[in-house]
């Protein structure tokens, strides 16, 4: 757990620093004297004075932050009641309107900058990751572990077993891509074409939105099938004798061609288990005595095999390209994400504030470096790409307090060819924050709600 924590404070750090460091370059670059450019929050660790800014590394590693010139000078037109702040060389309302419309977008853009880079390192260098294959079982062949009712699976006429090779005309190859291309489309009729008994079956699907993540789904899972891949120590699977490469039959008599048939007969809580299994061409039986949790999940201290996908090394040209479209793909559904939220997403569970973030961050990184130091890096800055995305997206967001807020009220003035009133944007920015600390409050309540039940 203090792992997880720390792996996720230093990540969304990260992305935060990036965001802070896009203001920092553009205002420099406009003319506006930066006084303060630290890499964390809280007390000054260590600083350093050089050409008029103050370079600091400070306590808490949760990202950054950059004072520009021209807060004093704000608040003193505020005292006065004047009607404009001040000009004074190297304070941000001393330039342009477009230098400032500049600086504000230079974060959301450094963030998408920092997707593209960090996608392209990637794609040029090539991942694997551990998934499973693109063969599915149906929810519904199993209402004692889910809800008895008819998901847009069996109204598409898929069947357990069925191989999903293409979805919308693009090729399928592991579960993974199943969930990738399902995920994204709630409500949109997709085409499927599936491997059924050696020939190809095309059909058409619409997914259904699950309320509490605002994703698609049609109600299969993976068919994983039961041959072990690691067991734990000192569990009742090691205590029972079985061994990594051990393929289950049958459990209490039943057979298990997938883990789903075995979590089925597992949904009683038996007592014990009986398990026929097969090792190096000979049948054999053994009795396992399981452990349930406290929510009376089983744990046999087992992880059945899965299947490693590599994908390909690009040149670097092709990388750059992969990268942007996957970066712009993101940005798009992230915009489709919000109009979702009214479309009837539980927001309490399908939005995350900074907390559940900061959780899944370290989470994600956690379960890749499990796997190996090239899979966590690569689980970590997939993440943090798609998370630099939204954080993107969401500053862009007209909302007063906001770069997107800011960007706004910029062009008033452009248009208008007078600043505003100092009383008049600091009214503005006050609704934002009292906007943004009413949703900090909301999420973080939901978060801690989250963290509690993990």
């Amino acid at each position: 757990m203090i792992l997880t924590i720390i792996l996720g404070i230093v990540g969304l750090g990260v992305v935060v620093f990036v965001h802070e460091l896009g203001h920092f370059v553009v205002a420099k670059a406009s003319g506006i004297t930066v006084e303060a450019f630290s890499l964390g929050w809280g007390k000054v660790l260590y600083h350093r004075k050089w050409r008029g800014t103050d370079y600091r590394i400070s306590l808490l590693p949760i990202g950054g932050y950059c004072k520009m010139k021209g807060e004093e000078l704000f608040r003193k037109a505020i005292a006065e009641d004047s009607t404009q702040i001040p000009h004074e060389e190297g304070s941000l309302f001393s330039v342009s309107v477009w230098k400032r419309m500049l600086t504000y977008a230079a974060g959301p853009f450094f963030n998408l900058l920092f997707a593209v880079l960090v996608l392209s390192i990637i794609w040029f260098n090539g991942f694997t990751i551990n998934t499973y294959e693109n063969k599915i079982v149906l929810l519904s062949d199993y209402p004692s572990l889910f809800s008895d009712t008819t998901y847009p699976a069996d109204e598409a006429g898929l069947r357990t077993g069925d191989e999903i090779v293409a979805i919308n005309g693009e090729e399928v190859e592991t579960y993974t891509d199943i969930q990738q291309k399902i995920a994204p489309s709630p409500r949109e009729t997709l085409p499927l074409t599936v491997e059924r008994n050696d020939r190809r079956i095309n059909l058409s699907i619409t997914p259904e939105l699950n309320r509490d993540t605002g994703a698609g789904r049609i109600g299969v899972a993976a068919w994983i099938t039961p041959i072990i891949g690691q067991v734990k120590d000192g569990s009742s699977a090691q205590n029972a004798g079985l061994q990594e490469g051990d393929r289950l039959v049958k459990v209490n008599g039943t057979p298990v061609p997938h883990s789903l048939a075995l979590h089925a007969v597992m949904s009683d809580q038996p007592s014990k288990l009986d398990i026929t299994f097969q090792r190096g061409g000979t049948t054999r039986t053994t009795e396992v005595i399981p452990f349930y949790d406290e929510n009376g999940n089983a744990d046999l201290g087992i992880r059945f095999r899965g299947i490693t996908h590599s994908s390909p090394q690009m040149n670097p040209l092709q990388a750059i390209a992969k990268g942007t479209r996957e970066t712009f793909k993101t940005f798009a559904l992230t915009i489709k994400g919000i109009a979702l939220l009214f479309s009837g997403v539980d927001v309490q569970k399908a939005v995350s504030g900074p907390v559940r973030i900061t959780y899944m961050v370290g989470e994600i990184a956690t379960a890749g470096f499990a796997q190996g130091i090239g899979s966590g890096f690569v689980n970590l800055f997939r993440f943090l790409s798609l998370l630099s995305v939204a954080l993107a997206f969401g500053n862009l967001l007209p909302i007063p307090a906001l770069d997107g807020g800011l960007i706004a009220l910029s062009v008033v003035e452009a248009v208008k060819g007078s600043s505003v009133k100092p009383k008049t944007f600091y009214r503005y920015q006050t609704i934002g924050f009292v906007f943004i600390l009413l949703i900090l409050f909301l999420t973080t309540f939901s978060d801690l709600s989250y963290l509690f039940s993990q």
